[in-house]
């Protein structure tokens, strides 16, 4: 698999679904990904990428930007409140607002440094017990809170359980989103991306498909 292969199916599926060439942003999931085969994937004209923690991105993009500034950096992973500042001054878009406290955090901030990144917010779609996310039940409100924080709300984010069909959690983000105005949808990644593209993802998260399999840190 490469780089070109998903751009591929990425075409195929936005054009069997009905939606316009080019509505779907692939981000590529660089976490614990060596340099040289960032560099490679950036060598191909690709730019926006995707990291879990803030500590990693904070390591390896800015001096990738010095070389390629228009990099386009979405922290997918979970967020600490007290990485928040940090979060802001490296990315582009954070979709992984899950609570009040670091919604409360990030608008705070955004008024401080007169800017802020893209927010999607998390959602359970799985109600699982060790994922981060609001519960179905609770989005609406949360949602209505982040925006009475004048938080930039872009759209909502899943990752569904494991072993549950796919398509039935991007169906039900697709539901919430609708209903309270959203047009952002992060979800799908490596194995089920097609699927999410058919439901209304516009942005899918590839990581393995593209750079091959992940490299454990040395301890």
């Amino acid at each position: 698999m490469s780089l070109q292969d998903i751009t591929d199916r990425i075409a195929k599926a936005e054009s069997a679904s009905g939606r316009a060439t080019g509505s779907v942003k692939l981000i590529a999931v660089s976490k614990v990904q060596p340099n040289d085969r960032v560099e490679a994937v950036l060598q191909q004209g690709h730019r926006c990428f995707g990291e879990n923690r803030v500590q990693e991105a904070a390591g390896k993009w800015p001096a990738f930007r010095e070389s390629y500034p228009d990099v386009d950096l979405h922290l997918i992973g979970p967020l600490q409140t007290n990485k928040a500042r940090q979060a802001i001054e490296l990315c582009d878009a954070i979709h992984s607002v899950d609570r009040p406290k670091l919604a409360k955090t990030l608008a705070r901030l955004a008024q401080e440094m007169g800017k802020c990144p893209d927010l999607f917010i998390q959602v359970n779609t799985g109600e699982e017990d060790q994922k981060a996310g609001v519960l179905p039940l609770d989005a609406d409100t949360f949602i209505a809170e982040c925006r009475g924080l004048d938080l930039p709300l872009r759209g909502l984010m899943c990752i569904p359980p494991v072993e549950e069909e796919p398509a039935l959690h991007f169906a039900l983000l697709a539901k919430i989103a609708e209903r309270n105005g959203l047009d952002g949808l992060s979800m799908g990644m490596s194995s089920d991306f097609e699927s999410a593209i058919a439901l209304g993802a516009t942005h899918v998260r590839v990581g393995s498909a593209i750079f091959g399999a992940r490299v454990k840190p040395e301890e």
